[in-house]
């Protein structure tokens, strides 16, 4: 993987940030949490290190939901339009970035479907990516 900058923005263009690093992973999660937070059958993550992202524009709209009893799960949005923007995950030291929310392709293709043994019967998949039932293990 390189070095890479690249920028991301919410639906309505009050939020936009910055990306300088390389890309650590990128998964399609299938769990109920994240079909729940995006509304379709699963997220599409990249990881990337802590220090990586740079708020362009509108940080300060920037709102936080977090399940009480999750131990990863918290949902970053824009509070304006309620599209996904990156987070920090304390638990794994990452930052996660929902690559639907990038202005352009990520540089990395997604190497993984996680949560796969919760994922709903009409979601796809059948596309080679390895299915994992679990979060991945790091090495």
């Amino acid at each position: 993987m390189t070095q890479a900058a690249f920028r991301g923005s919410c639906l309505c263009g009050a939020v936009h940030y910055e990306i300088s690093g390389e890309p650590q992973r990128f998964y399609h999660c299938h769990c109920s949490r994240c079909r729940k937070a995006t509304g379709t059958g699963h997220a599409s993550n990249l990881l990337i290190k802590p220090g990586s992202i740079k708020w362009i524009k509108g940080e300060a709209l920037v709102h936080s939901y977090k399940i009480p009893e999750a131990k990863r799960f918290t949902s970053r949005f824009c509070s304006v339009c309620g599209s996904q923007v990156p987070r920090y995950v304390k638990e794994t030291d990452m930052i996660v970035i929902p690559a639907g929310s990038l202005d352009s392709d990520p540089v990395i293709k997604p190497e993984g479907r996680i949560f796969w043994d919760s994922r709903a019967d009409w979601s796809c998949g059948g596309d080679g990516i390895p299915v994992h039932s679990e979060y991945v293990p790091q090495n």
